[in-house]
């Protein structure tokens, strides 16, 4: 079974809990959204929705790969009705020069014989700004942030149009605040000047949520937009004001409860996470993995159930791999980053599938790529969107997973408040 009637926006994440993100915005803007892992089969059952976010684990992989998934998403979307595609990327524009952001846009402009794309990762509401066409964490620059320690991407360039161009084939424009702020039709103005000088991609500024709604406006006229879930939220609007799309209320009936046991996986290396790791320490029993053992072939993952089996009874538990980014470019310098990374991200996959199987149905995990792992290795094909944990943070309800009924919050690592872990157990019943 297909989906039951033709969705009105498609997009692409290039992590899962960047789509756990998009997919909460759109919900909470009227828009009746699922999640999938992966393109999905033709066989999977899905609900009539108003939104289909693909989720793909693409973002830190070798960049061939990664566009050859995207196209494969964006046609399956196509095919579906989609008359326009978000490519949705971290709101810190995770990239390195090689790409991925710019061969993945180039690729699917190309499908889709777009003039120039609109991009901007701004999403105000969780403090990313671009002000002439420089991103901004908080109230400082991204270079300065603490994305500049990313242990795959860091950042050091806040400048997104040199970003972009040094990934991209296409040149790369500016749209800056001054011309956002005089209405959709100054953008548009301006998009057919920087097309008729050969650009194929445009940044453009935001600062206020109402910046988003412009945006939305200009891209819905448009095949392909690139950017975080701000410019979703946008899209979403625009959808809803032009009557493309019916609002839907964003409800809180979440079905029947789940029960079973409640565990949480932390692989995030941010300070939010850390923080977030030690309150925790508070309200439950945690272990912390010890990174080296994970690479000298030492069984954490044994050492972990175990620790685990012994607790769950009693109770919500988390097991964090995480740890500071001293720390993690020091195990780097002895085993190698993509070494480090495959086999913390393996490891807590591991950890996950068998605590699943002895019963725990309510998972947290906080980290783009150990959620990416953790989905993967469980086989879950699709998801519901719930409730809100926190922005961007949605709770999710499986849908055709083998292990039955499940719930699951996936945390992007900078996402959620001091207690995430608490406050996403007390809304997965």
């Amino acid at each position: 079974m297909t989906l039951a009637a033709k969705i009105s926006l498609g997009c692409i994440a290039d992590d899962y809990t960047g789509a756990s993100d998009l997919a909460n915005t759109l919900t909470r803007a009227g828009l009746r959204t699922v999640q999938t892992i992966g393109v999905p089969a033709d066989d999977l059952k899905l609900p009539e929705v108003d939104a289909v976010v693909v989720s793909l684990k693409s973002r830190s992989i070798e960049a061939g790969i990664a566009v050859s998934r995207s196209r494969a998403a964006e046609k399956w979307l196509r095919g579906r009705g989609a008359s326009h595609v978000l490519f949705k990327i971290c709101s810190t524009f995770d990239s390195t020069d090689a790409g991925n952001i710019g061969p993945v846009m180039d690729a699917l402009r190309a499908d889709c014989g777009e003039g120039v794309v609109l991009v901007t990762p701004a999403f105000p509401e969780t403090g990313r700004t671009v002000y002439q066409g420089n991103l901004f964490v908080g109230a400082v620059p991204l270079n300065e942030s603490p994305l500049k320690d990313h242990p795959l991407n860091p950042m050091h360039d806040s400048n997104l149009v040199r970003v972009l161009a040094r990934q991209s084939k296409t040149q790369i424009g500016l749209v800056d605040l001054a011309t956002l702020s005089r209405g959709a039709q100054a953008v548009q103005a301006r998009l057919a000047e920087l097309s008729g000088k050969g650009v194929g991609a445009a940044i453009i500024d935001a600062v206020f949520d109402r910046d988003l709604e412009t945006i939305g406006l200009v891209a819905a006229e448009h095949r392909l937009s690139v950017g975080a879930s701000g410019i979703g939220l946008g899209l979403a609007r625009a959808l809803v004001s032009t009557g493309k799309v019916k609002s839907a209320a964003a409800s809180s009936d979440q079905g029947a409860a789940v029960g079973g046991q409640v565990a949480c996986l932390a692989g995030s290396c941010s300070q939010a996470t850390l923080q977030q790791i030690a309150n925790a320490e508070r309200v439950m029993p945690v272990l912390r993995l010890d990174p080296d053992r994970i690479l000298t072939g030492a069984n954490e993952t044994q050492r972990a159930l175990d620790w685990a089996k012994e607790r769950l009874a009693q109770g919500p538990v988390l097991i964090a791999s995480s740890a500071t980014p001293a720390d993690v470019a020091a195990l780097q310098a002895r085993h190698g980053r993509d070494a480090v990374g495959h086999a913390i991200e393996q490891t807590m996959a591991d950890i996950a599938e068998n605590l699943v199987k002895s019963d725990v149905r309510r998972l947290v995990v906080a980290g783009g790529e150990t959620s990416g792992a953790v989905v993967d290795r469980l086989g879950i094909p699709g998801f519901l969107v719930g409730v809100e944990i926190a922005a961007g943070v949605p709770v999710l309800r499986a849908v055709g997973a083998a292990a039955g009924d499940m719930l699951l919050a996936l945390k992007s690592g900078n996402f959620g408040g001091p207690e995430f872990f608490a406050d996403a157990i007390g809304l997965m019943r």
